[in-house]
């Protein structure tokens, strides 16, 4: 790889942004100048030796580096190269390699090492080596620090006053987890200083009080924010009421985000003066680009870079601003004139334009809003950021997601996976479908990329894939705030069993149909029927002895306003009566009134069937949260870098599978009936012939495979019916014993990276789309529940008489091929098929790789943004 691939925009322990880069020639003066701003101690530290000044000889070597054997990044804060980074290979052939790097003192303690270390293994993996090894003084606690921390198998010696480290440089579960670690808790103060700002300049305010930029002028000041508000105008005294100032510095106060509403052309200036000021981030209202064209596109990545440069993030641009009713802030930056009440709900919009009638939707739910943000063209910060946000942000209980679509899905499933054990999401999406590919060689044949194959997960199976991620994804507006709300306001369910309670026999068999269409069970004894002459009495008896009833795990009230002069106007309170009843118990309750005033505090639905399948969405939830999160297995008999050698060299799929612990049948190709009985004896009687074209070797149906030939009398008929009519190459196998024909298949997704999926064999089968899909890779529990999935799945679990199979070598057989996938971006897609399960153990008879360059997958590697 070039040395300039490599470069990355990064964020800091301190939520502030930098550049890194490999180093190159030019960057000979910045690193004399850097050199010359370390202390003494820093230089001692380094170098073991004051070294006052780099000589011309060291210099030359230090900045030409030939990005392979010899790396070297600098990291750029503003103008300034502010640390150093480099490994180099110890031998021409050796795997280990000496690192080393520096941090200006003014910057130490910012996370640089950690970064550097991050970026350095990853370019040393590339380049072959496996082995990192360095010299640290034992005073020098921070760098020491810097390579405990890493997550890495570390091994100390000390000999000449010298602590020697070396370690493997091989991503591992626990260099993941501490890089992950690192990953959110940048993001997460990065927002938070966005979110929690001590002052807000804002640019583009008008002192006609007309235009975006006074608007938001007018929302910040009216909506009481606790911080200085700086307007900045070329020549006016005051805008807006607030006194103005030409640039945000000589307003004198500290500013930490800035609101940018002035024409595409002037908002570089407005950067460039925010930098100035030491404003953190930027909230670009401002429209016209990259939603305007590939002009507008090359600004809006020159304004990320400037901004990246400063050390600032970036709302936007053509956003609609940003929000948090905390009362300690009080802060609306945003285009809206009113915020929803405060509450424990966060809100991303990555909408501008729309995110105005989402607020006013949530206002008039009176779903509470904690914080919100609309990311607009999503230049920068994104909803993976609010999520690192949210995620420890004590106001906040309930995340909801408007996304039109993903920047870095992988990323999305891995947060939300962890996030949402503890705080529910819910996501109006709609990610692209593009078309997933995956066919190829024959067993005995190169992995070659020969074709086009099966589709992927279909819309039905996406919204799985984002439930089995802890997302409640919902189809509509209308229902992520139905979800919401119910959310927000209710406990969360304690299994599937419903008791409805309505005054209305037309209404009950409307919510019975309802629960059981959406997969709820209306628990033994309802609907309750309390009648259309009921009280409001009655009715809060009906629902007390369903709020504690052993069998009822939630509560869908349907009522229906009686007719006139059938009770007394002194008990026709029916809203009181469920909010009473509700509000005190620990059940979930929806209700649909369909006439008189709705109950406080107990979400209401316009009809019955938006009633349950909010419920239904949020039982699911539950579910998931009931089932155990799954590990990563330490699966035996995987060898990666074997299986990245065969992928190299074009290697047969059965090495491929091999390294990773998969067995293949074996299988030869015959071209003529003499070559398939030489096949034959050297297997072993009895054998199979199939045919070798594409989408014959399966079937039986069509007399293309030919089973259970004892001797080569059989063979040579065999094969001679066969040639005829399917051509003359057909695939020799030793017969294995019978089985449950299954499939698992991968494919790359577009909003979930590799994903694997699994089904029965057969025509019925394939026919029905009878898959079910898991994102790369898999832990032991999602394998087994992917084992038991398919509509088709009893089968596995013994039916009619027959005997169970080895679900659990099913489920190893899913994991392994996970790993394959997830490891190696290469492989497109793969396909076994058919794997013959048995009560012990299992044959894999067939495989079909597809290879093509690596897919993209943002969510590896060192941290970037």
């Amino acid at each position: 790889m070039a040395g300039t691939d490599r470069s990355a925009d990064v964020l800091l322990s301190d939520g502030t942004t930098a550049h890194l880069r490999p180093i190159t020639p030019d960057d000979a003066a910045a690193i004399v100048a850097m050199h010359s701003r370390f202390s003494e101690r820093t230089r001692y530290l380094r170098y073991f030796s004051p070294y006052p000044r780099i000589p011309e000889r060291d210099l030359h070597r230090f900045v030409h580096v030939d990005h392979h054997d010899r790396e070297a990044f600098v990291v750029v804060s503003g103008d300034r190269i502010v640390a150093v980074g480099r490994y180099e290979r110890l031998g021409p052939a050796a795997g280990d390699a000496e690192v080393a790097f520096v941090v200006e003192d003014a910057h130490q303690g910012r996370g640089i090492g950690s970064v550097l270390l991050e970026h350095l293994a990853a370019a040393a993996r590339e380049a072959g080596m496996r082995r990192f090894v360095a010299e640290v003084l034992p005073v020098n606690a921070a760098m020491l620090r810097v390579f405990s921390d890493a997550g890495y198998q570390i091994q100390r010696e000390y000999a000449d006053g010298v602590v020697h480290l070396s370690f493997p440089i091989a991503p591992t579960e626990q260099s993941l987890e501490v890089q992950w670690g690192r990953e959110h808790s940048t993001e997460a103060r990065s927002i938070a200083r966005l979110l929690a700002p001590r002052g807000v300049v804002v640019y583009g305010a008008s002192a006609t009080g007309q235009g975006i930029g006074a608007a938001v002028l007018g929302h910040l000041r009216d909506g009481g924010f606790t911080g200085a508000v700086v307007p900045v105008h070329p020549s006016a005294a005051t805008v807006g009421g607030l006194p103005a100032h030409p640039s945000a510095v000589t307003a004198g106060v500290p500013v930490d985000i800035a609101v940018v509403a002035v024409p595409p052309d002037v908002v570089p200036s407005a950067v460039a003066d925010a930098a100035t000021a030491g404003v953190h981030g930027l909230v670009v209202l401002s429209a016209g680009f990259a939603e305007a064209g590939p002009d507008g596109a090359a600004a809006q990545r020159e304004l990320t870079r400037s901004a990246y440069a400063a050390g600032m993030r970036v709302v936007g641009p053509n956003c609609l601003g940003i929000a948090n009713t905390d009362e300690r802030i009080r802060l609306n930056a945003t285009l809206a004139p009113r915020l929803p009440v405060a509450g424990r709900t966060g809100f991303f919009s990555q909408s501008g334009a729309f995110g105005v009638a989402l607020l006013a939707e949530a206002d008039r739910r009176a779903l509470g809003l904690s914080s919100f943000v609309s990311a607009g063209n999503r230049a920068d910060v994104s909803g993976n950021d609010l999520l690192q946000y949210w995620q420890d942000d004590p106001g906040t209980d309930v995340i909801l997601l408007y996304l039109e679509t993903f920047g870095n899905p992988r990323k999305f499933a891995r947060l939300t996976r962890r996030i949402g054990r503890t705080k529910p999401i819910v996501a109006l999406a709609s990610p692209a479908r593009g078309p997933a590919t995956g066919v190829g060689a024959g067993p005995a044949d190169p992995v070659i990329d020969v074709g086009v194959g099966p589709a992927g997960p279909d819309g039905a199976a996406v919204t799985e894939l984002f439930a089995r991620s802890g997302v409640i994804r919902v189809d509509t507006v209308a229902e992520l705030f139905d979800v919401g709300v119910l959310l927000a306001k209710q406990p969360l369910p304690a299994g599937r069993r419903v008791g409805i309670v309505t005054n209305s026999s037309a209404l009950a068999g409307l919510a019975a149909t309802a629960c059981r269409a959406l997969g709820l069970t209306v628990a033994d004894g309802y609907p309750a029927d309390v009648g259309p002459r009921a009280s409001a009495h009655d009715f809060a008896d009906a629902l007390a002895d369903a709020a504690v009833a052993p069998d009822v795990d939630a509560l869908v009230v349907v009522f229906a306003p009686p007719l006139p002069g059938q009770l007394p106007d002194e008990d026709t309170d029916f809203a009181s009566a469920l909010a009473s009843v509700a509000l005190a118990g620990d059940r979930p309750t929806v209700a649909t009134f369909l006439a008189g005033r709705l109950p406080d505090g107990v979400p209401s639905y316009p009809s019955v069937e938006e009633a349950v399948r909010a419920l239904a969405r949020v039982v699911a939830y539950a579910d998931w949260l009931r089932q155990p999160p799954g590990v990563l297995s330490a699966l035996d008999g995987i060898d990666r870098r074997r299986a990245a050698a065969v992928l190299d060299a074009g290697g047969a799929v059965p090495d491929l599978l091999a390294a990773y612990g998969i067995e293949l049948v074996r299988v030869e190709l015959a071209a003529s009936a003499d070559a398939a009985v030489r096949v034959a004896e050297g297997i072993g009687f009895p054998v199979v012939l199939k045919a070798a074209g594409g989408g014959l070797r399966h079937r039986l149906d069509l007399g293309a495979v030919r089973l259970d030939l004892p001797d080569a009398d059989a063979v040579r008929r065999a094969y001679v019916e066969m040639a005829g009519r399917f051509g003359a190459e057909v695939l020799v196998q030793p017969m294995v014993p019978p089985g449950v024909a299954c499939v698992v298949e991968t494919v790359e997704d577009p909003a979930f990276g590799p994903v694997v999926g699994f089904g029965l064999g057969g025509v019925a089968t394939e026919l029905l789309g009878d898959r079910a899909w898991r994102a790369a890779p898999l832990t032991d529990t999602d394998a087994l529940a992917l084992v038991d999935e398919p509509r088709a799945a009893p089968l596995l679990h013994g039916y009619r008489g027959t005997e169970p199979v080895d679900r659990a070598a099913l489920a190893e057989l899913l994991q392994r091929v996970g790993r394959l996938v997830d490891d190696h971006p290469r492989i497109r897609s793969l396909r076994l098929n058919p794997v013959l399960a048995r009560t012990s153990g299992l044959s894999v008879l067939d495989a079909q790789v597809r290879i093509a360059p690596s897919a993209v997958r943002p969510d590896t590697g060192p941290r970037r943004l």
